[in-house]
């Protein structure tokens, strides 16, 4: 017994003073780049914080985004305003129903002088591109995008263009007009990280936007928005996120989660494998913009919803009776068990 107690004696005690705290991964200079894009960001959009969020994760995730929202409110602009505080590239297609591929991604030209075939790059060819109303092209114009949204290439006469990097694409799309737009493909959606829904402003934020528009009279509202960011930053800061932490159990939460959408009688579609890289990317995402190394059962879920809304498909007899996906993925992430 004296032993036993000789030898907790001896233990020495644990105090916050040896516990080593301090994050793993060095994220400083990345959440200060993060606040400053969003004090940018505010100082023309009012509220809209988690879309904010979203944009910087999938920025820092190198994901593509959808944004989802009626005429009116600030898709255009929030996509504008990004780009402003990023110096890098930036391209803006207005898509319409007489589009061609050759449009976006670029054409051959005859070269007389040279007597040879010159290809003239398309607008895709840049490292931010905003894709306006999306749904307004046709399939073929669409499909154009399939190969440059995943590789980050382009193909055109057998020759193959690599694209510069960062690369990332934000399309803006209308949910309620159906007149002169198609419907996306299945496997354009897959390619987004996030579809992200614009709701109505609530009552104070609707007097703030009154009363800045007012304010600004004539003002352009891109005019004091600052440059914060270049692409070799970026591209060290989706480096970083690459490298953060998440536990094997937390991997099989991911898995537990997808495969759940596969099986609910509820879907018709499931989501594929990509959309639980794309979940790992994107909570990753969320952890780092919160000074974090380590990614948390929270930080998945948060990613869930936008990663899985717009891959999964809800049965005809469930949508009849107007349940949506976004409904489905909420009762699935409450099904399955959080790891301990």
């Amino acid at each position: 017994m004296e032993n036993l107690e000789n030898n907790f004696e001896n233990t020495p005690e644990i105090t916050n003073e040896n516990v080593n705290f301090e994050s793993r991964i060095d994220l400083s200079e990345l959440q200060k780049s993060i606040e400053a894009i969003k004090t940018e960001l505010s100082s023309v959009i009012v509220g809209q914080h988690k879309m904010i969020d979203q944009l910087l994760v999938a920025i820092l995730s190198n994901g593509h985004v959808l944004l989802e929202g009626v005429p009116g409110v600030a898709k255009t602009i929030t996509a504008k305003l990004l780009a402003k505080t990023l110096d890098i590239g930036f391209s803006r297609i207005q898509f319409t129903p007489d589009l061609m591929p050759s449009d976006i991604l670029g054409t051959s030209v005859y070269d007389l002088k040279k007597s040879e075939f010159e290809f003239k790059k398309g607008p895709i060819f840049s490292n931010l591109i905003l894709i306006d109303e999306i749904n307004r092209a046709p399939a073929k114009t669409q499909a154009a995008l399939f190969e440059v949204m995943e590789e980050r290439q382009i193909t055109i006469d057998g020759t193959t263009y690599i694209l510069d990097t960062p690369f990332l694409a934000i399309a803006t799309q209308n949910p309620i007009e159906q007149e002169g737009t198609y419907r996306l493909p299945e496997a354009q959606l897959d390619r987004f990280l996030f579809k992200i829904s614009i709701d109505y402003p609530k009552l104070e934020e609707e007097i703030a936007i009154i009363q800045r528009e007012h304010l600004l009279q004539n003002k352009d509202k891109l005019q004091n928005i600052k440059t914060l960011l270049t692409a070799a930053t970026i591209k060290n800061f989706q480096k970083l996120v690459k490298q953060i932490i998440i536990e094997p159990q937390l991997v099989e939460y991911i898995a537990k989660i997808v495969i759940n959408t596969r099986e609910n009688a509820f879907l018709y579609l499931g989501a594929s494998p990509r959309a639980s890289i794309a979940i790992l990317n994107a909570a990753k995402g969320f952890a780092a913009i919160r000074g974090r190394d380590f990614v948390t059962p929270e930080d998945i879920k948060e990613a869930a919803i936008p990663v899985l809304q717009h891959r999964v498909i809800v049965t005809p007899e469930r949508e009849m009776e107007g349940i949506t996906s976004t409904e489905i993925i909420k009762q699935i992430l409450e099904s399955v068990e959080i790891p301990r």
